[in-house]
């Protein structure tokens, strides 16, 4: 819903699809703080870092509806509250995730990593719908109300979360008679981990590479796709993102049904290729009806190679070190605003379909190269 409504806002008072990956790219400035939000997590407990991450988002939220109640919001306010948002918000999914692999048994991550993703599209589905209503009938001063009331349901539900501690509840390795060790030699450990273990590197290199040339297209340029493609109002935008939330819920729940967390790292390269080639589909429709049609088969293959990705990693990495790794992880979103401020500079210079059809090449050529390259502990 926030995306939407800001996303909407910037390119309608700017004009410019180049802003609009800039605000984008802002949304996930912040990945390169995740490793250490993984680290204090670790530290810390995950649900006490929660609190002050979702508290912070509130704020936030907060000030942009105070703003736009007073017809003060510009798009330079945006981009700063946008920046400031990014550099935490990211995270956040560091630590839902590493939620569920400290307090779900092992074989039932699939399924609980379904479960999360389900209730994440449910959000998106129905955020979409309520905030392209409220904003084309309310302005985005009322419909931001909704966004602080969801914040600051979050935070309650907050109270909620697992008080599984890593440090407390299991044998902290890491502790050094009576102090523990420093900060940078916790993260050192994380990188030497990942370094050494075949499985994670493959799955963060696929990560990675999603991020780069997938979910530019699949989510940061739909106010684009709208506005100047397929010519329709915010309405519109509002039924494509709840489209691409529909086909990725019936992702979940496909998984959530016939889930094996043994097949997680498999499915992730297969379904990784798919979503490609639906994009590419996707870059050649013209008719509103046609591009929701595909827009479900998006999500479908983007839920499939996420919640498999997401299972693959959670799956062969050790509790001590979950935190570090999933926000080492979380770097690879940081592929989003790389990819998002390229694709800005492509479609002005050789066009939608164009530019698709460059991300997608580069996407399945990388996508086989990663699978020969780790073949053994992917495919076997």
């Amino acid at each position: 819903m926030e995306t939407l409504i800001l996303g909407w806002y910037i390119l309608s008072e700017t004009n410019s699809v180049i802003l609009l990956t800039i605000f984008g790219a802002l949304r996930f400035i912040g990945t390169l703080l995740s490793p250490w939000f993984g680290l204090a997590g670790d530290r810390w407990g995950r649900r006490k870092l929660m609190y002050l991450m979702r508290g912070f988002m509130m704020i936030l939220s907060v000030i942009i509806m105070i703003l736009g109640l007073l017809d003060t919001l510009n798009p330079y306010y945006v981009f700063v509250i946008s920046f400031f948002a990014g550099l935490v918000q990211p995270s956040d999914i560091v630590m839902r995730n590493a939620i569920i692999g400290d307090s779900i048994p092992a074989n039932m991550i699939m399924n609980a990593s379904s479960v999360a993703k389900m209730a994440q599209d449910t959000a998106r589905l129905f955020g979409a719908l309520l905030g392209a209503g409220m904003l084309s009938v309310l302005g985005l001063g009322f419909a931001y109300i909704s966004v602080v009331a969801v914040y600051f349901v979050s935070v309650i539900l907050t109270m909620g979360v697992s008080r599984v501690h890593p440090r407390i509840d299991g044998t902290d390795n890491l502790v050094k008679g009576p102090e523990r060790i420093s900060q940078l030699r916790e993260f050192k450990e994380g990188l030497i981990y990942i370094w050494n273990s075949s499985s994670v590197m493959a799955i963060l290199c696929l990560a990675f590479l999603a991020n780069l040339t997938a979910f530019p297209v699949s989510h940061g340029l739909m106010p684009f796709v709208a506005k100047d493609i397929l010519l329709i109002d915010a309405n519109g935008l509002g039924h494509l993102l709840a489209a691409f939330a529909i086909g990725s819920l019936l992702g979940s729940l496909i998984l959530a049904w016939t889930s094996s967390q043994k097949y997680s790292n498999k499915l992730m390269l297969i379904n990784l290729v798919a979503w490609y080639v639906m994009l590419v589909i996707f870059a050649q429709v013209e008719s509103q009806q046609m591009a929701l049609l595909i827009l479900v088969f998006i999500g479908i293959t983007h839920s499939l190679t996420i919640v498999s990705m997401a299972a693959a990693l959670l799956g062969v990495t050790d509790q001590m070190v979950r935190g570090r790794v999933i926000g080492i992880r979380m770097l690879a979103v940081y592929g989003i605003p790389l990819g998002l401020l390229a694709s800005g500079f492509l479609i002005e210079a050789l066009g939608f379909a164009v530019f698709v059809g460059i991300y997608a090449t580069i996407g399945i050529g990388f996508t086989i190269i990663i699978g020969l390259k780790w073949r053994s502990v992917i495919w076997r």
